[in-house]
């Protein structure tokens, strides 16, 4: 059922950027009196699921999910249409117009899919505001799992700057080491202020671990339910209490607990828990799995989380402010792709990666949020200078433009097949990748 669920909100995803991109470019073809002989959903070699004319544009969904298009006449694009490139160019042809106007029907694709994300973000934030967990918030400090140990963090450290600059929102700390290629790290180690130095390499660590739990939140242990058979709730451990100890072990936060239940597995051991005003031993039997099946609070609910709510006046700018930086940061990403020290490239995902990232129940405030921030990646992927995106045709155009000498017909039907190549290795490398994560 999560498969189904993440798979729907993918498609349903993707559908939209793909069907806003292209219809950028049918409307700038318009506009110019540009003919367009198909808009499709999808791709459809050899047949197409649905498709009707209207005019003289044929509008269809195809059955391969990896795109859409729009046929427009007199352009060298991935239907590799020679034969109508072999007629006389006609008023009505893309190749009749000039560059100008050839230059705005490539790039808007690219600017509706920005003003698609500027959209979502001014409506989501006028809806639900925004929430997040303030840094200096994290008054327990935090627990990291072995990679972050790795780093050189430890449990109970409070971050307070990477680099000396602070990071308001808690949960992007990670991604802010990444994107800025953070050096150091300034914590509150045991009261005394420390500086963690990131070791040489780390970052591309980061990027292949892709760890949830690289640096997570320390917080006491309060019970909030219990697993069926619960050795803890036979013991007589009830939901509300406070587990402090174990044995004589003193144990005030989960992350401590759960490391030291673990070398009792199979024993008997005393657990120390508040209730009340009361301090109570409990003699809890450790089964082999080193579980006592209880659950704590939920970490969230220790903390005051910061709210902002807007207006539809005061969501205008911020919409575009988080879009702006929704471009910067993939921006940094993408670089991160080609930096030889990160080597990002190793960890390029597919269509299962894009889709892990939607949630599990079908939550529209986050189905919005990763729509926008997919269209902000479709947008930069496509203005990319390779042929076979609308970044090559801009290219082209702009190199028309400066130079006042337009490439031949030829020259840029190689250029296509070239781009089509190196992007469908692409597609085959990156999905490539995700198929081999399933069987690490």
């Amino acid at each position: 059922m999560v498969i189904l669920v993440k798979t729907a909100q993918l498609l349903l995803s993707l559908s939209i950027l793909v069907i806003i991109h292209e219809l950028g470019h049918f409307l700038a073809a318009k506009i110019f009196k540009t003919r367009v002989e198909k808009f499709y959903l999808f791709f459809d070699p050899w047949f197409s699921l649905f498709k009707f004319k209207k005019g003289e544009t044929e509008y269809g969904v195809g059955w391969l999910p990896l795109g859409g298009y729009v046929k427009i006449s007199g352009m060298i694009d991935e239907s590799m249409d020679k034969e109508q490139m072999k007629q006389p160019a006609q008023p009505w042809e893309f190749r009749s117009k000039p560059a100008w106007q050839r230059l705005i029907i490539m790039v808007a694709g690219v600017i509706m899919n920005i003003f698609l994300a500027i959209g979502i973000y001014i409506t989501t934030l006028a809806i639900w505001g925004e929430q997040y967990l303030p840094t200096s918030e994290v008054k327990y400090g935090i627990t990291v799992d072995s990679l972050g140990y790795e780093m050189g963090l430890r449990n109970g450290d409070k971050i307070i700057t990477i680099d000396g600059q602070q990071v308001e929102d808690f949960s992007k700390i990670p991604s802010h080491i990444l994107l800025e290629k953070a050096r150091t790290i300034q914590v509150l180690r045991d009261g005394k202020p420390t500086e963690v130095v990131i070791p040489d390499g780390f970052l591309s660590k980061m990027i292949k671990s892709q760890s949830a739990d690289l640096i997570g939140v320390r917080i006491p242990f309060e019970v909030a339910d219990f697993a069926k058979d619960s050795p803890a709730k036979a013991a007589g451990l009830k939901a509300g209490d406070q587990i402090v100890g174990l044995d004589s072990l003193s144990t005030p936060y989960f992350d401590i607990f759960r490391t030291e239940i673990q070398k009792h597995k199979n024993q008997q051991v005393t657990v120390l828990a508040l209730r009340g005003s009361d301090t109570l031993r409990l003699a809890v039997n450790v089964p082999e799995k080193g579980l006592i099946g209880v659950a704590p609070k939920a970490p969230l609910e220790y903390f005051n989380l910061a709210e902002r709510h807007y207006n539809i006046l005061q969501a205008i700018p911020a919409g575009f402010a988080k879009t702006w930086r929704g471009i910067d940061n993939y921006w940094k990403q993408l670089k991160l792709i080609f930096s030889k020290d990160v080597k990002a490239y190793e960890s390029v995902g597919g269509f299962i990666t894009i889709g892990k990232i939607f949630p599990a129940t079908w939550d529209w405030e986050a189905f919005w949020a990763l729509t926008a921030f997919l269209s902000i990646m479709l947008a930069i992927l496509n203005i990319v200078p390779i042929p076979g995106l609308d970044g090559g045709h801009v290219l082209f155009v702009l190199v028309e433009m400066i130079t006042g000498r337009k490439p031949s017909d030829k020259f840029l039907e190689y250029a296509q097949i070239v781009g089509m190549v190196l992007l469908f290795a692409l597609l085959i490398f990156a999905n490539g990748n995700d198929i081999l994560k399933l069987f690490r």
